[in-house]
């Protein structure tokens, strides 16, 4: 009894603290510092959360393994939502913080909502960016790794300029790769690509030079060529860690492309959270940091599952 009386405390805790969200905002006096907006879009936003988590509930109910998931989830939740209680509190009700660089919940919410067209835009001008230097980096990557793990001569004359110029910060290229290159757009293009690359290589050709040689002796015995040993031997022994290259890679992309962004772009998210900065508009740059955030989150979330479809064998093995 007592643990079934647990068990319900614990899924209704979520709209507890939505209640006491809203009694708190209403109820106790603002510090009249923020800037007030034409709607409650933080109230929105926590309601909206105990509505789908409500929904996810009630399905729960015809199906045990959504029923557990969402009891495992429900106290992260709770967690998510008195967490959110708290900063709307001290930013918009006590003066503990400058109200410049710690706006309220509703400015950042209301900004995400009220310039969703723009900020879509500069979304959209960042993922091409970042796909067209990722495709080039993990593709230069891919095939400079598969070179260095299979042929020692190739090794003999790349491993070297690999150490040296592979550890470099991405960062450190910027002003030669401006000065270079005709655009700043190929020049961006260089440095996220370049960001990406030495991960792939390094993860590529560790992981062929980790496999056994007497896999690459058999193929050889049984008549098979280069070409077939490297495609049908080094890379599928390779692929875990060809894809912890392409996960290091990935965020290496992300830190990059907010650095190029920063630095002479006339659009882009990186470059949006460093414009909101220089008007002093700092309401901006939350909205700007949660929006990379979740894109960089969905993207490896997305990585996981295509790597989990083709290493089956494998899953389960690196969570995210």
């Amino acid at each position: 009894m007592r643990e079934k009386l647990l068990k319900i405390l614990k899924l209704i805790l979520p709209y507890i603290a939505i209640a006491v969200s809203i009694l708190v905002y209403y109820k106790v006096g603002d510090n009249g510092k923020q800037k007030q907006m034409a709607h409650p879009y933080y109230i929105y936003f926590i309601t909206l959360i105990g509505v789908l988590l409500l929904i996810a509930q009630i399905v729960s109910i015809f199906y045990s393994d959504i029923r557990d998931k969402v009891e495992y989830k429900t106290p992260f939740y709770t967690g998510v939502i008195v967490f959110l209680l708290v900063l709307n509190t001290i930013t918009t009700k006590t003066t503990l913080h400058p109200t410049l660089y710690f706006p309220s919940l509703d400015r950042v919410i209301g900004l995400l909502v009220e310039s969703r067209a723009f900020l879509f835009k500069n979304v959209l001008d960042s993922l091409k960016l970042l796909l067209t230097g990722f495709l080039w980096g993990g593709s230069v990557g891919f095939f400079t790794g598969v070179a260095l793990g299979h042929s020692k001569k190739v090794a003999y004359w790349l491993t070297p300029v690999t150490k040296v110029i592979g550890p470099i910060p991405t960062t450190a290229w910027i002003p030669l790769a401006l000065s270079v290159f005709a655009t700043t757009h190929s020049a961006n293009v260089f440095l996220i690509a370049f960001a990406v690359w030495f991960p792939v290589t390094l993860m590529t050709s560790s992981g062929i030079q980790s496999i056994a040689n007497v896999n690459f002796e058999v193929a050889r015995t049984l008549g098979a060529s280069t070409i077939y040993q490297i495609v049908h031997v080094a890379i599928p022994a390779a692929m875990p860690s060809i894809f912890l290259g392409l996960f290091y890679g990935t965020v290496s992309s992300f830190a990059t492309l907010m650095a190029v962004e920063m630095n002479g772009n006339s659009s882009g998210i990186g470059w949006y959270i460093s414009w909101q900065k220089s008007v002093m508009l700092y309401d901006g740059v939350y909205a700007g940091l949660i929006i990379i955030a979740a894109i960089c989150s969905l993207t490896l979330t997305l990585l996981f599952k295509v790597r989990d479809k083709v290493l089956v064998w494998q899953k389960g093995v690196i969570k995210w």
